[in-house]
């Protein structure tokens, strides 16, 4: 397969293709949408999408805070600047609505009807004075808590497209540059996704570059001549360009998940050419024909680097089988894109290595001096004990430590913490009570008619006390809202009449109530006013918190509300993003066990043997297990995009393990005893296993300077899970196959 003329027909076709994707190049699109991490196939997520189809998407929206610059912020003309410029925000395409202090009108019934006076009125120094002193009731709301901005609520159209959004954003912008205007902070789903893209398209060019840097390094160091540096360069460009390009044309976007794939095609890549070029050089060095080791070379190691590189894409593959959309993407995408990288070694390096002259000066072997892994091989058999106990006591340790993790996320995890965004979304959980939606649906018991039932409000208000407590000062808006609103009318518009009606004041009021209906009341509630929403903002307090808050809520409701006349259920993104953090356990349970069986199938049918199968999986679960307790050392937290690494450091983990047993049976095969084939596998076999080490830890390392946290603690924890694999299969791996010896002499002595 791997003679000369084989290997030019391969080099012909990887020039072909790769002409083709110069000249049908596909165009890279970028996305972020936050939804693609909410759990599918999930009764909440149905019921969400009902809620949404019935009321409305509960993220479509843009916070703005303006402040004055230039003084106090009820000043006229700063007013009547940033009334203008809500205008012409609301003339904007895909914009619904803008609500603000500004243009909130209050409705007043009195004898002539009904009438509406602005909440806040700049027209003149005395309507300013006296309608700017009774603005309480909107603190927290419309106006800040300290009173230094306003607030521009800005509703867009419903589940607005990403190119839409990052439309309407950027005129957003050039209205405020227009205008001589800075807004003071910004939160919302259009802006948040639009930065991100930016912060996403910096990352991947930035880190696809400096991959290709540390691969130069490293390729120098590890083989120390022009060709062995320019051959595995040329491949792995080529080959992570295939990878790309097959994406795209499959129709996948970049996100913030892709940013680290580059580094990881490339270090996987590298890893499969190290095992090719150091066996290549010892038979170079030993004086053999170029072209006859090329072909011994490849055709010996095909199928030993083939199934290291097989598990490591079935690693990333099996994250299909969680119900998380973003983790399945990145499983399937990664795991093609890793066999393409395999292909591309296969197709291109042998056709060089022909093509381009080698010298192979042949050396006088040396009489060679007991080496480390000699040295180390003849320790741990004197100390099998020390090393067993010692294995087992960080095992322990790790899964005690483990034991106390917390699972938490938050909502702007992937973001550093001084980026503009998490200060802005502090900002607004400061002032106005939260940045993140906050959803509640409400139906009416057996016993009730109607929301809007005085004693059905009663029980609502009781709610909304309870979701005050727990969340903070953020407003609510609810059924209750609306029926508040109306006495506040009937009372002459007095803030103090935003109260619960009596009885007989929510008789008087029916007269209106079609009316405050037909207006907004659809946002709130049904038109059979059975089922209805109580929506508000509430701070990013983390999943674990909010988690807490939420049972809490539903204990009251069990406890003080009649299910009779309210039943209570939580929905919204921010409710479906934080059961996706806490089903963090179980989508890691899926990737690993789909990971474990598959690599299990793939040694029982390589050693014929499911003991053998088994006993791999201990040296591959203990670098698994010693990420937990760093995980717990370094504070960090279990959560969605740190769990999925366990099934993406066990996919490449097992590769040296793989890579060692298939030396072993080399050697085995050659009629060796096991003491002296593992031996010789550790010797011959170790040395790769400490480059390709070497190379995974540097490459995994570089994305620890990413500034997305996903890509931060990949780099980390993958880095780290490395270095523990390696021991585990130097130091322990061995001990666990002497037990074996008759097994295996017997098996391969009747081979």
């Amino acid at each position: 397969m791997f003679q000369k003329s084989t290997a030019y027909s391969f080099l012909a076709l990887a020039v072909i293709l790769s002409v083709l994707l110069l000249v049908f190049r596909p165009t890279p699109q970028f996305n972020y949408d936050f939804e693609t991490f909410f759990p599918q196939n999930d009764e909440d997520l149905d019921f969400y999408e009902n809620f949404k189809s019935q009321f409305e998407n509960d993220n479509d929206y843009l916070l703005i805070a303006l402040s004055n610059s230039d003084g106090e912020l009820f000043k006229p003309d700063f007013l009547e600047k940033a009334n203008t410029i809500q205008s012409e925000i609301q003339k904007l395409e895909k914009v619904d609505t803008v609500i603000s202090i500004l243009n909130l009108k209050q409705p007043v019934i009195g004898v002539f009807g009904l009438t509406y006076r602005k909440v806040l009125d700049w027209s003149d120094e005395k309507p300013l004075e006296t309608t700017s002193s009774n603005l309480e009731q909107y603190r927290s709301q419309l106006i800040s808590k300290d009173g230094n901005s306003l607030l521009l609520l800005i509703k867009n159209e419903q589940n607005i497209s990403k190119v839409d959004g990052d439309e309407l954003y950027a005129s957003i912008k050039d209205l405020f540059i227009q205008f001589n205007t800075e807004p003071y902070a910004i939160a919302g789903k259009i802006q948040m996704q639009g930065d991100f893209i930016k912060l996403m398209q910096n990352e991947f060019g930035l880190f696809f570059g400096c991959s290709i840097l540390l691969m130069l390094f490293l390729l120098i160091i590890i083989f120390r001549s022009w060709w062995g540096v320019v051959i595995p360069l040329l491949v792995l460009i080529i080959g992570v360009a295939w990878a790309f390009g097959l994406l795209l044309y499959l129709g996948k976007t970049l996100d913030v998940m892709s940013v680290m794939q580059p580094t990881i095609f490339m270090i996987v890549g590298l890893s499969a050419l190290i095992h090719f070029f150091t066996h290549l050089t010892k038979k170079l060095k030993t004086g053999a024909n170029k072209q006859l080791a090329i072909t011994e070379v490849y055709k010996e190691l095909l199928i030993p680097v083939w199934l290291t590189v097989l598990t490591t894409s079935l690693g990333f593959i099996s994250l299909y089988f969680t119900s998380i959309p973003a983790l399945q993407d990145f499983g399937w995408t990664t795991g093609l894109g890793v066999l393409v990288i395999f292909f591309s070694v296969i197709l291109i390096s042998p056709g060089l290595l022909f093509l381009i002259p080698i010298s192979n000066t042949y050396s006088v072997p040396k009489v060679e001096k007991p080496r480390v892994l000699h040295s180390l091989f003849s320790w741990q058999l004197k100390q099998r004990k020390w090393i067993c106990l010692s294995f087992l006591a960080i095992t322990f340790l790790s899964i005690f430590l483990g034991s106390k993790l917390e699972i938490n996320g938050y909502l702007l995890d992937n973001l550093p913490v001084d980026h503009p965004i998490q200060k802005d979304f502090e900002y607004f959980d400061e002032q106005y009570g939260g940045s993140n939606p906050l959803e509640i649906f409400i139906t009416t018991g057996g016993n009730a008619n109607s929301l809007l039932d005085l004693k059905v409000l009663k029980e609502i208000e009781k709610v909304d006390s309870k979701i005050h407590e727990l969340f903070g000062e953020g407003k609510t808006i609810s059924p209750l809202t609306l029926i508040k609103s109306i006495n506040q009318a009937q009372n002459q518009g007095d803030p103090k009449a935003f109260v619960l009606p009596s009885v007989g004041q929510r008789q008087r009021m029916n007269r209106w109530l079609d009316k405050a209906l037909e207006s907004n009341g659809s946002e709130v509630i049904s038109e059979d006013r059975k089922s209805g929403r109580i929506s508000s903002r509430a701070p990013d307090l983390g999943s674990l918190k909010m988690t807490e808050l939420r049972a809490e809520l539903i204990e009251f409701v069990e406890k003080e509300i009649d299910p009779e006349l309210l039943k209570v259920r939580w929905t919204g993104t921010a409710y479906l993003i934080d059961k996706g953090h806490k089903s963090v356990t179980t989508q890691m349970g899926k990737g690993l066990g789909v990971a474990f069986l598959l690599v299990g199938v793939i040694v029982g049918f390589l050693f014929r043997s499911w003991r053998i199968s088994f006993l791999l999986l201990i040296p591959n679960l203990i670098p698994l297990i010693c990420m937990l307790g760093l995980m717990y050392l370094l504070g960090i937290e279990f959560k969605l995009t740190t769990a999925i690494l366990f099934t993406v450091a066990f996919g490449i983990a097992v590769d040296d393990s793989i890579h060692f047993m298939s030396r072993l049976k080399h050697e085995l095969n050659l009629g060796k005893n096991l003491i002296y084939a593992l031996k010789r596998t550790y010797l011959e076999a170790g040395k790769a296993l400490v480059l390709t080490t070497l190379v995974l830890t540097a490459g995994f390392g570089l994305l620890i300077f990413s500034q997305f946290g996903v890509t931060h603690f990949t780099g980390l924890l993958i880095s780290a899970s490395m270095i523990f694999a390696l021991l585990a299969d130097l130091l322990l791996l061995p001990l666990l196959l002497l037990p074996l010896k008759k097994m295996w002499e017997k098996k391969f002595n009747e081979t």
